[in-house]
């Protein structure tokens, strides 16, 4: 899967060091032949406990986690959607990607300026998404008085295209997001083919001090970010920028340590990988054999053969049927063989939605 989250920020909020531990953490460039990795492009491992618990079980030659995409998008100033600073790159660039997790800065740190002279997340927060819904509102204006020539002349579909303009037009005039305008599915439909930037899904990354990511809950600034949150139905990571960088510089057993020190089950960093990801609608499919246990990401709602395809297009073109069980009857059953046994391993056809957690083997012939 090509879905990316792009991480977005005003300056010195923790943007470019959240997005260092990112590449520094990143998955083994190796397993991925096919990645063409740009300079601002970090591809990491998902974290997922299954995926060990199979190779315990399979004990399989190789293990290959599957992995995900953040792009770090050009900074941000007031007046971006007008080109000012790197305005243009940043529109451009957020363009580009399917999520948005926008970096806030919830730390006091007097070496460390902020933009705009005082520590305001939620200032911060409108800053950005006034230039999202300026630079939409450009977008939809055009096309609403484009519309709006056409269904003069009573075309159905020109009505139906400027009755969405129209909603989206009055929603973005009142600062609400593409995504929080109440649409119908097949206003939906229409809505889509502008590709606007409030119309993708955001969570709020709130970055504090080292201090503070044990008892985030007492931070003020978090607070507020969660309080804004929650209006705008999106999630909040709680992250320390500065603890992740560390952290990634680390092996697997010394990060674990080193987390167990901080009183802190799973670092910032996975927390955000797995957010993201769900964002996106994304789950993970399994393959098992002797040779490798592999993860692969799937777009929920995906049928057998289309989830095939991603391994290669000939199991989709040729594909006859999934062999299928779930990743939770597998444990149970504690091996594959004791599963069949147990009837729990199913044979699925073309219209079969695959399910996250699913161990599947393909049966196909081209």
């Amino acid at each position: 899967m090509s879905l990316t989250a792009g991480i977005v920020g005003l300056p010195n909020v923790g943007k470019s060091t959240l997005f260092n531990a990112i590449t520094r953490a990143g998955a083994e460039s190796a397993n991925y032949p096919f990645c063409t990795i740009d300079p601002n492009v970090g591809i990491v491992e998902v974290p997922d406990e299954r995926l060990i618990k199979l190779t315990e079980v399979v004990k399989p030659k190789k293990t290959v986690p599957t992995a995900f995409e953040f792009t770090d998008i050009a900074g941000i100033v007031k007046g971006a959607n007008k080109g000012e600073g790197l305005g243009n790159q940043f529109l451009s660039h957020i363009r580009q990607v399917d999520a948005i997790c926008q970096v806030v800065r919830c730390f006091e740190d007097e070496n460390i300026t902020h933009v705009s002279g005082k520590i305001d997340p939620i200032d911060d927060i409108e800053t950005i998404n006034l230039e999202l819904i300026l630079a939409d509102l450009e977008t939809v204006t055009r096309r609403y008085d484009r519309a709006e020539k056409l269904a003069r002349q009573k075309e159905k579909e020109a009505v139906q295209e400027f009755n969405v303009m129209k909603k989206l037009k009055e929603g973005l005039e009142e600062e609400i997001p593409a995504r929080a305008v109440p649409l119908t599915e097949e206003e939906m439909k229409i809505a889509r083919q502008l590709h606007l930037l409030t119309a993708k899904p955001i969570l709020y990354v709130a970055n504090v001090s080292e201090d503070d990511i044990t008892n985030s809950d007492d931070n003020e600034y978090v607070k507020q970010v969660r309080q804004f949150a929650e209006k705008d139905n999106a999630e909040v990571i709680v992250v320390s920028a500065k603890i992740e960088e560390e952290i990634a510089e680390l092996d697997q057993d010394e990060k674990e340590m080193f987390l167990q020190e901080l009183g802190i089950e799973q670092s910032g960093l996975d927390q955000l990988i797995t957010a993201s990801y769900e964002l996106l609608g994304l789950a993970t499919y399994f393959t098992a054999g002797e040779q490798e246990v592999r993860a692969w990401t799937f777009k929920k709602g995906m049928k057998a053969p289309q989830a095939a395809g991603i391994i290669h297009t000939d199991f989709e073109r040729g594909f006859i049927r999934a062999e299928t069980v779930s990743y939770e009857d597998l444990m149970e059953a504690g091996a594959m063989v004791q599963a069949r046994e147990n009837g729990k391993v199913r044979l699925e056809g073309k219209d079969y939605l695959v399910q996250d957690g699913d161990v599947i083997h393909f049966r196909f012939n081209v």
